[in-house]
C-alpha cells in the first residue's frame, strides 16, 4: 500500500499508549459516526486502563492536534492529522474476500476490451463496495502506443485523422487541407503506409517530440498529409485535457451517510464532482514522493486536497483514495471520494484490488 507522506506540526512522537488510544478513537468514530468518549473505550476494549487514564491520554492527543473536541460533547473525533497518522502508521492491512474477487472477475471480464464500459462498471463497483463515491479518470492517451494511423478524406479540403492506440482507444481529429492536394486513394494509401512504418509502435508523446526528423524526408508527398503532420504535431499527438473524462458512480450510497444529511453538505459534494478541472487535478496530481506504481493506492485527507489549483473551497471536507490502472499501454486513475470519516483500510484494499483487476484484464491477450 502507498500513502501520501504529508507533513504536519506535532509536538513530539506519540508513545505506545497514545498510539493505541488514537487508533481506537479513529476506528470507533468511523464505525459510530459520533464523538468517542473515554468510558466508551474502556468498556469496548480490554485496555487495562481506567476511564480517567484514557481521558488524560485523549486530552494529550487533543493538545497535540490529533483529536478534536466538538461542541460541548465529552467525546473526541479525529483531526486530519489524526487520520493521517492512522493511515501512515496505525492502520492494519485488510484482505479482500474471495467473493469480492469473484464479483470483480464476473463483472469486468466481459467488458475488458471496451474502455468506456470497463471504466463505468469499475467505478460503479467501487461505489457499491465502499458505499462511497466511485470515481474514474479515463486513460492518459499520450502514454499510449500508436497501433495505426489512418487518414479518411471527408471532402476535397477536409480529412479525418484516426489514431488507434494499443488497448482499443481511438482518437479522431478533423483538419482542413490546402486546395490542390492529391487525396486519391492510391496516393493516400502510399503515404499513410510510409507514416505507419515510421510512427507505429511509438507512444504519442514520443511521436510529438520526434516526428519532425522521422517524417520530414518524405518530400514526394502530394497529399499534403506529411506537411500537415509537421505543422499540427502538437495538436495531433499531445494530451488534450478536455478529452479526459471524469466519471463518478454511487451517489445513492454516499448521500445516506450522516455527513450528507444537511442540504448544504450535499450541495458542496455536487459542486466538487461537477468541477471537472478540480477533479482532474485531484485524480491526476502525482504524489510528493514520485510516480505511484499501477495498483498501489494513495490517500489524500481533508486539507491535503487544498491548493492553488483547486477551485472548490469545500474540497478539504473530503478524502480521496486513488490508484493508477492500465488500459492496454495507457494509464488512468480510479478511486473513491468520501468524507474524512471512512474505513481507510477497507477502502484502500478495494481500490487497489479493482485497479489491479482492470489492469490485468485489459492487458491480457
Amino acid at each position: 500500500m502507498h500513502t501520501s507522506k504529508h507533513t504536519y506540526e506535532a509536538s513530539r512522537r506519540l508513545n505506545e499508549r497514545e498510539r493505541e488510544i488514537l487508533r481506537l478513537v479513529v476506528k470507533s468514530f468511523v464505525h459510530t459516526a459520533g464523538p468517542v468518549g473515554s468510558r466508551f473505550l474502556s468498556r469496548r476494549y480490554p485496555l487495562g486502563l481506567s476511564p480517567a487514564s484514557i481521558r488524560n491520554t485523549m486530552s494529550d492527543l487533543e493538545e497535540q492536534g490529533y483529536l478534536d473536541h466538538p461542541y460541548t460533547s465529552a467525546g473526541r473525533v479525529p483531526t486530519d492529522l489524526g487520520y493521517r497518522t492512522f493511515v501512515n502508521e496505525l492502520m492494519e492491512s485488510v484482505q479482500v474476500t474471495e467473493d469480492v474477487r469473484d464479483t470483480l472477475r464476473k463483472k469486468l471480464l466481459p467488458v475488458r476490451r471496451e474502455a468506456d464500459d470497463l471504466l463505468r462498471i469499475s467505478s460503479d463497483l467501487l461505489g457499491e463496495l465502499t458505499h462511497l463515491l466511485g470515481v474514474v479518470l479515463s486513460p492518459r492517451l499520450s502514454t499510449g502506443v500508436l497501433d495505426r494511423l489512418e487518414v479518411v478524406p471527408l471532402s476535397s479540403t477536409r480529412v479525418m485523422f484516426v489514431l488507434s492506440v494499443r488497448g482499443g482507444l481511438i482518437r479522431t481529429l478533423i483538419f482542413h487541407m490546402e486546395s490542390g492536394v492529391d487525396l486519391s486513394r492510391h496516393e493516400l494509401v502510399r503515404i499513410v503506409t510510409l507514416l505507419n512504418e515510421r510512427l507505429a509502435g511509438l507512444t504519442l508523446e514520443e511521436i510529438r517530440q520526434t516526428c519532425v526528423p522521422r517524417v520530414r524526408d518524405l518530400g514526394d508527398d502530394r497529399t499534403g498529409i506529411v506537411r500537415l503532420i509537421l505543422n499540427e504535431s502538437s495538436t495531433l499527438f499531445s494530451e488534450v485535457s478536455e478529452e479526459r473524462k471524469v466519471a463518478y458512480r454511487g451517489t445513492p450510497n454516499i448521500i445516506e451517510l450522516p455527513e450528507f444529511q444537511e442540504p448544504g453538505e450535499l450541495k458542496s459534494l455536487i459542486e466538487l464532482i461537477e468541477d471537472d478541472e478540480t477533479m482532474l487535478y485531484l485524480l491526476e496530481e502525482p504524489e510528493q514522493d514520485g510516480d505511484v506504481e499501477v495498483g498501489r493506492a494513495s490517500v489524500r485527507i481533508g486539507k491535503e486536497n487544498k491548493c492553488e489549483h483547486v477551485g472548490v473551497d469545500t474540497v478539504e471536507r473530503y478524502s480521496i483514495v486513488k490508484a493508477r490502472y492500465k488500459f492496454g499501454d495507457t494509464v488512468g486513475t480510479i478511486g473513491v471520494i468520501g468524507p474524512t470519516r471512512m474505513d481507510y483500510a477497507r477502502v484502500v484494499a478495494l481500490v487497489e484490488e479493482v485497479a489491479r483487476h482492470m489492469s490485468r484484464l485489459s492487458s491480457a491477450s
